[in-house]
């Protein structure tokens, strides 16, 4: 899921302001940011009562399915789009994705209210970890299902730094190094090492990504 943060409150009321807006709708997300406790009901009420605060009025709000979902946004904002008409502008709690599929669902002004962080696991509620850096070349088949790049604070591929010492990471001091990990793991499921991994292929993380499963040819 995508792990995002509330964005700095200042940067929030200079987006309103340098459009003058004093009406806003609030779009939240029922997925990654509701797990997050970013952009649930919860805080859709929260930031409702902030904006009053400040004199923003709010015209209405909504927590989509999936913010992310352009034609599920389209839907989710017909439902509300007599306050949306009301607004000024839309102040979207959900990943950057969701930001920007809102700006492609409605014809306003639509602004961040999270920061996204990063591509995360849930090791329980409230506590997120980074695993993965959607580089399109995984070794994930060969180092026991533990990101080398992604989870070693210094991103090596291949073994553990000098810095390791009796197994744990002298960045993360309170963590296993990621590569004795993963030697561990592998022990424990019977298998060895395949030694020396090839340097990891970055030309496939070209941006922007695109897929259509219905022509795969237009990957890229």
């Amino acid at each position: 899921m995508i792990i995002t943060r509330p964005r700095d409150w200042s940067r929030i009321k200079a987006n309103l302001e340098s459009i003058g807006a004093r009406r806003v709708f609030l779009m939240g997300c029922g997925q990654c940011a509701t797990v997050a406790h970013t952009g649930g009901e919860p805080e859709l009420r929260e930031m409702a009562e902030r904006m009053a605060e400040v004199g923003v009025e709010v015209t209405g709000w909504t927590v989509g399915e999936v913010t992310c979902h352009l034609n599920g946004t389209r839907l989710e904002s017909r439902k509300h789009q007599e306050a949306i008409d009301a607004a000024d502008a839309v102040l979207v709690l959900a990943c950057g994705a969701g930001v920007q599929t809102t700006a492609d669902a409605i014809g306003k002004p639509v602004f961040p209210a999270l920061e996204s962080l990063f591509l995360g696991t849930v090791i329980r509620n409230g506590i997120f970890e980074e695993r993965c850096q959607t580089c399109g070349d995984c070794v994930l088949d060969q180092t026991a299902g533990i990101c080398p790049v992604t989870t070693c604070p210094k991103g090596l591929l291949n073994g553990p730094c000098g810095g390791m010492w009796d197994g744990m990471c002298e960045v993360l001091t309170d963590r296993e190094c990621t590569h004795v990990r993963i030697r561990k793991r592998l022990a424990e499921q019977g298998r060895a090492s395949k030694g020396t991994l090839a340097p990891k292929d970055f030309s496939t993380a070209l941006k922007p990504g695109a897929v259509d499963i219905h022509d795969r040819k237009a990957e890229r």
